[in-house]
């Protein structure tokens, strides 16, 4: 464990913590007598931050390392079972911390988005299909850059060209990339307000005059690689051809994601899991990155210091 991550786990919790103060409601209900968690929200934020950046898809083995090597960060570590319950329960304070540090970030307001989907795989067999909880959300798809079919959901992403999550939806594996494109940005009709001209730049899927038609009333202009039989899109030269970066670099997104090996077997399970991923996609593109103040560090006497470089 090095003070390189050390850094970035006291950035994360000071942050964490600060916000918590400002922003009470993010925090998971908690009735207003009983025991107070030893754990901290602030502390757990981290935990599953590390959890993800540090790649361990198994909260038992991360558990026994945590125990082992971050003594020094954590002083509490709860059992498995109890991190799992307080891990699910934080899916939504994950989503509100992730938000708030992208939107202080420099590049959130990057003229340019990349959107794409992803599988998000929930099991292979057939008594897995009929026995689990995720039946009903997941579904048999088809990813054409494995060349195979799957079971599971589906991970929409908006990002900046710098790789800071915009905005992101998890779907059945069936849904349509184009009908959950609009729906992310018909949920918060104040996204684009400020943004005119903004430019989204897509895969051919995303494809239809009527499709287009929409997001140009949102004032984004699409960019994607000519379809087969249709005329020559302004800035076709600018895609290089197909097969090349853009699968590989999709493969090595959902490889840093870990998607393949989430673990998740409840919906509550998979939201969360997944929401690790994206705050560790978030972190090293937020500036509480690579400026933790002295104050926040000496009010942590659990972390120390030197930012983390970390390229996604």
């Amino acid at each position: 464990m090095t003070n390189n991550l050390d850094t970035l786990a006291t950035a994360l919790y000071a942050t964490a913590d600060d916000l918590l103060k400002e922003h009470p409601d993010l925090a998971p209900w908690r009735p207003p007598v009983g025991i107070a968690p030893r754990l901290s929200d602030a502390e757990l934020v981290t935990l599953a931050m590390m959890q993800a950046m540090l790649g361990f898809t198994s909260e038992a083995k991360w558990l026994r390392h945590a125990r082992a090597h971050l003594r020094h960060l954590f002083p509490y570590l709860p059992q498995q079972p109890g991190y799992n319950k307080r891990l699910r329960k934080a899916a939504r304070l994950l989503r509100g911390i992730t938000r708030i540090l992208a939107t202080n970030t420099s590049v959130w307001r990057d003229d340019v988005w990349i959107v794409d989907s992803t599988p998000v795989e929930c099991g292979r067999s057939r008594e897995t299909v009929k026995r689990s909880d995720l039946a009903g959300w997941a579904q048999y798809g088809y990813c054409a850059s494995h060349s195979r079919f799957f079971w599971g959901l589906r991970l929409h992403l908006i990002c900046t060209l710098q790789g800071l999550p915009v905005a992101f939806a998890l779907t059945g594996a069936k849904a349509d990339e184009r009908e959950t494109l609009l729906d992310l940005l018909a949920a918060e009709p104040d996204f684009l307000q400020s943004r005119p001209g903004q430019t989204l730049i897509g895969d051919k899927n995303y494809f239809g005059r009527a499709f287009e038609h929409e997001l140009a009333e949102h004032g984004i202009q699409l960019m994607r690689p000519t379809r087969k039989g249709e005329r020559q899109r302004p800035g076709t030269h600018l895609f290089k051809p197909p097969a090349a970066s853009h699968r590989v670099d999709q493969r090595d997104a959902q490889g840093q994601l870990d998607l393949e090996q989430h673990r998740g077997r409840t919906p509550g399970g998979v939201i969360a899991r997944v929401m690790q991923r994206i705050l560790a996609l978030t972190l090293p593109r937020s500036g509480t990155t690579t400026t933790p103040d002295a104050t926040s560090s000496a009010r942590s006497p659990r972390m120390t210091t030197d930012p983390l470089e970390l390229i996604i």
